[in-house]
């Protein structure tokens, strides 16, 4: 598993939080979201995987409160790891990212989750503006 950005600082303890992210394009398109909260930037839409959740479950639902699409045929990447402070649940978390390729399919309505907004964005723009050099990394991998 690649770590690109900083190493864990000596002395904090770090919650282990695993996630499953996607990258869906269709039409050499990205589906992002715009998170605005508790800074502005761009990510791959996904989230943490709940205990007791699969990581696919876990990206369905995701995906889904992040940007209002359903998804099909997800097909495992790979991973990265990051250590973050997370304002949202006061932690310290060691982030395992899990990234898959799916695609796009319908979309219910919109975002459920506060302060995002889903947005398509052209492929090569998103490597650019994503806010998680790992993610950025996996959807460069892509376009090769």
């Amino acid at each position: 598993m690649i770590r690109i950005e900083s190493p864990p600082e000596a002395g904090i303890r770090y919650t282990h939080r695993p996630g499953a992210y996607a990258i869906l394009m269709l039409d050499g398109q990205v589906l992002v979201t715009f998170q605005r909260s508790p800074r502005a930037e761009f990510q791959l839409p996904g989230g943490g995987i709940d205990p007791g959740e699969g990581a696919v479950r876990a990206l369905h639902r995701e995906v889904y409160e992040e940007t209002g699409y359903r998804l099909m045929a997800p097909r495992r990447l790979g991973a990265h790891r990051r250590f973050v402070w997370m304002p949202d649940y006061q932690i310290h978390a060691e982030k395992v990212c899990h990234i898959y390729l799916a695609r796009p399919t319908l979309r219910i309505g919109p975002p459920v989750e506060p302060e995002h907004e889903a947005l398509w964005m052209a492929a090569e723009e998103a490597v650019q503006q994503l806010s998680i050099p790992g993610d950025a990394r996996f959807l460069e991998t892509l376009l090769r």
